[in-house]
């Protein structure tokens, strides 16, 4: 792997998240605008974006506070929603096990969808190019890089939600913000998509989603989650079950 330095990594991760902070700029906006009108006091919704910093998560919260949900409710669906961060956790683990725990902690604070996206994809670029690092004695910086990417997302989020918190209602609904939202993850996603368990995991969920989208409390959204995990989970144990057998000399001539 060519030599590479703490400095170039996360200045890498800054600019591979810049094209993304465009869609989240007006999403953090947003969030500020909404979480005033539903009540929250400007200091919990500012430090709901610090302390929480997931914001599907917090327009879920926003929302069944607004219409006065049991706590436990709302805890239980923010809860469910971010269940997918323990998928991205899974999938970056083989990189940073090696890191010392500072960094794991503050790395897992800085874990959103829009920073897994692009940092998961550099991990994956760089075995193309150059193999596996622990297999040689070049020290792995590309920690650095998820660090750049995390920090550029929680700046500008943090921004973002203060000037919709001093906007509140004043965002005028001619600007149409909210469409930016999809605009992001559908970026997000697409590039993550690369074998058959991500596929059926994403177009189950979305299925899901659809059909739910009226129910109460937001229940399409957690079941849609659910439902893509499970698939997704599945689909990759039965592959993972599969290249194991067949690397077991006769397993093939005895399934046959």
């Amino acid at each position: 792997m060519p030599t590479t330095t703490a400095r170039t990594e996360f200045l890498a991760g800054v600019r591979a998240e810049l094209p993304i902070l465009l869609g989240v700029a007006p999403f953090g906006m947003i969030y500020g605008a909404l979480a005033i009108g539903a009540g929250l006091p400007r200091s919990a919704a500012q430090a709901m974006s610090s302390i929480v910093f997931a914001g599907s998560a917090q327009f879920v919260a926003t929302q069944l506070f607004a219409t006065g949900t049991p706590g436990l409710v709302l805890l239980l669906t923010t809860f469910i929603v971010n269940l997918r961060h323990m998928l991205y956790s899974a999938s970056l683990a083989p990189y940073l096990h090696k890191l010392p725990r500072r960094w794991k902690w503050l790395l897992a604070y800085l874990l959103t969808d829009e920073a897994y996206a692009p940092t998961i994809l550099h991990y994956r670029q760089g075995e193309v190019n150059h193999g596996d690092t622990e297999s040689t004695e070049m020290p792995d910086r590309r920690h650095w890089f998820f660090l750049g990417a995390g920090l550029a997302l929680w700046s500008v989020w943090q921004v973002s939600t203060a000037v919709g918190i001093f906007l509140g209602a004043g965002v005028p609904p001619s600007w149409a913000l909210d469409f930016t939202l999809a605009l992001t993850f559908i970026a997000l996603l697409i590039p993550v998509l690369t074998d058959r368990p991500s596929v059926a995991a994403a177009l189950s969920a979305g299925i899901i989603a659809l059909v739910g989208a009226g129910w109460p409390y937001k229940l399409g959204l957690v079941t849609a989650a659910l439902v893509g995990i499970a698939v997704g989970a599945w689909l990759d144990r039965s592959r993972t079950r599969g290249s194991d057998q067949a690397l077991i000399p006769g397993a093939a001539g005895e399934e046959a």
